[in-house]
């Protein structure tokens, strides 16, 4: 059984094939995360898929602590490593990396980024994928996305503003068809979006066999 969990924003805990995934974890100083970066006890990968402070967050600290594997595009891989972090993988958008038994394929994201490309990454294992957006507006490319890694689970921001918003984000569930879709980046600062709400009924009306399942801060969902 695979777990994913909820720090808030775009910061997940993907637990797959007996290892610990930490995407974009930002938990110092997101007001929405429920723990802080030294209460993470254990890291095999930490995968970061741009360089914004609320994604690069707490990476490094994370990875030189616990000996974690630092996984994002070279750019950004070269600035973990000018920084401590001694075990970095940097590749680059189209490339896919095996690290601690889990493949990790580095696809594109529209968004902006001062070291490297805005990305999202597919992680596979133990049968299971995971999608992970990134911060990133709509693009038509999720159909091919969906066709080529068949996601288990999508994770999608819905705040607007900085990425897609409602609308755009249930058309991205519709292009991506995974069987299930967690929202992520919306009501963490005022100009996103606040609530859940619109993006579950166009969800609803776009791809209603796609279950969406809302979490709060701290609570996990296992597939």
């Amino acid at each position: 059984m695979a777990k994913a969990t909820w720090f808030g924003h775009a910061a997940f805990k993907i637990e797959l094939a007996g290892k610990t995934v930490l995407i974009d974890p930002w938990l110092d100083g997101n007001p929405t995360s429920p723990i802080k970066a030294s209460e993470i006890a254990k890291a095999d990968i930490v995968y970061v898929t741009h360089d914004h402070g609320d994604h690069l967050g707490d990476a490094i600290v994370i990875c030189k602590r616990t000996g974690a594997s630092f996984v994002s595009t070279f750019e950004l891989g070269n600035y973990a490593k000018e920084n401590g972090v001694m075990d970095v993988v940097g590749l680059n958008i189209g490339g896919c990396v095996e690290v601690k038994s889990l493949k990790l394929h580095m696809v594109q994201a529209f968004h902006t980024s001062s070291k490297g490309a805005p990305t999202g990454v597919v992680v596979e294992g133990e049968g299971k994928t995971v999608y992970h957006a990134g911060d990133t507006g709509l693009f038509m490319d999720m159909k091919l996305i969906g066709q080529l890694y068949k996601p288990d689970l999508a994770l999608l921001p819905i705040g607007g503003y900085y990425t897609m918003g409602a609308l755009e984000a249930a058309e991205a569930v519709k292009l991506l068809k995974p069987k299930v879709v967690v929202p992520m980046h919306y009501k963490t600062f005022p100009v996103l979006a606040q609530s859940v709400d619109e993006f579950v009924e166009k969800v609803k009306k776009r791809a209603p066999r796609v279950k969406v399942v809302v979490l709060n801060p701290g609570e996990s969902f296992e597939f």
